[in-house]
């Protein structure tokens, strides 16, 4: 058998393509043991089982979850032998597993994004009701997308969908929700971003804790609903979204009018208006019938007047008739008024002709 001679560092490249080769990725499940962040750029821990244990070394920006010893977690990673001899996982990606394990994952990443201001109501866009283009993140094959899209269509309809279809569980999930977005945002296409999940377990859920994913939702241009899960599941993308629905079901209900519900408020508008209407006018044939009737008395008295001031105006020219001053005993005389001169005196009943034989002023 022929001997085969290396170097040590051609020794470690020769491992290390064995490794590529025979493990080009792999998924550990551990505890983690001795976590710890150096230089605020690298990240190392064990992940242990029982007496077993394998070194572990990622990035920081690659870390998407908060770690702390103790914590179960599944490990995507490439295994390594290091210049010094040493053998580890060199991880790309770092998942918590198990409920527990979840949790206080969970609570450490929401306290630090809190901090931040990542979650703060004031920067949280209302997504309205009536919206023509939807794009949805979800898995097309998922019974919640299905309820999601039915729920939709029965309630209102007729709206432009744009679906990304993305795994929405497993490590791989959250990478490809970000992509989503970003492709949505990209485009500028869509009036609203749905995200669209189905119940399950806390493992199941897991890839909506992703800070990653907090962050993309956060920073996306276009406003974000989530429905991810049942109503008692909370996760990080649900606190960055702008409006978070409690299940998918309940997303399209939030998105949408209800059509049956739009028909019943539009036949009782058009019934109250019908009696608005019908009462105005009922109202203003009352007012008319007043106002006639006020008119007509004024104008009866205008009348009364009227005829009382002809009276009164009668009586002063009948004092100053003639024939009435005659009828008094009294006689109209015409004529020149100088001695000698004829004039002539009507009475009431004769005519009168007589010389004046004398005049004489009277003061």
């Amino acid at each position: 058998m022929t001997e085969v001679s290396f170097t040590v560092s051609e020794f470690i490249e020769v491992c290390n393509q064995s490794l590529d080769y025979a493990f080009p990725g792999i998924v550990v499940e551990g505890e983690v043991a001795s976590f710890k962040i150096n230089q605020g750029k690298w990240v190392f821990f064990d992940l242990k089982e029982g007496d077993s244990s394998v070194s572990c070394f990622m990035v920081i920006s690659q870390l998407k979850a908060a770690l702390t010893d103790g914590m179960k977690v599944r490990v995507k990673a490439t295994p390594r032998l290091t210049r010094w001899g040493k053998f580890s996982l060199t991880v790309s990606q770092v998942v918590p597993v198990g409920e527990g394990s979840i949790k206080k994952s969970f609570e450490l990443l929401k306290k630090k994004l809190t901090a931040e201001g990542l979650f703060a109501p004031e920067r949280k866009r209302p997504i309205p009701r009536g919206l023509s283009r939807i794009g949805i993140i979800s898995s097309t094959g998922a019974a919640g997308y299905v309820d999601f899209l039915k729920i939709l269509q029965n309630r209102w309809g007729g709206m432009q969908l744009q679906t990304i279809n993305t795994q929405v569980q497993g490590m791989a999930a959250p990478e490809q929700i970000i992509r989503a977005l970003e492709y949505f945002n990209q485009r500028a296409e869509v009036e609203a971003i749905v995200i669209v999940r189905g119940g399950g377990s806390a493992d199941d859920l897991s890839a909506f804790n992703d800070e990653g994913l907090a962050r993309a939702i956060v920073a996306s241009r276009i406003p974000v609903m989530t429905g991810i899960g049942h109503e008692v599941d909370e996760s990080l993308a649900d606190l960055a979204a702008d409006v978070r629905a409690s299940t998918p079901s309940n997303a399209a209900e939030r998105l949408t009018f209800d059509r049956s519900e739009m028909i019943r408020r539009s036949h009782d508008l058009l019934a109250s208006t019908k009696r608005i209407i019908l009462d105005r006018i009922s109202r203003t044939e009352e007012d008319l019938k007043t106002h006639l009737y006020d008119l007509r008395q004024q104008i009866f008295a205008k009348i009364s007047q009227t005829e009382s001031h002809l009276h009164e105006v009668n009586k002063i020219l009948q004092s100053l008739n003639p024939e009435a001053v005659l009828r008094r005993g009294y006689a109209i005389i015409s004529g020149k008024i100088s001695p000698g001169s004829e004039i002539n005196l009507t009475t009431t009943n004769q005519l009168i002709t007589a010389e004046v034989k004398h005049v004489q002023s009277r003061h």
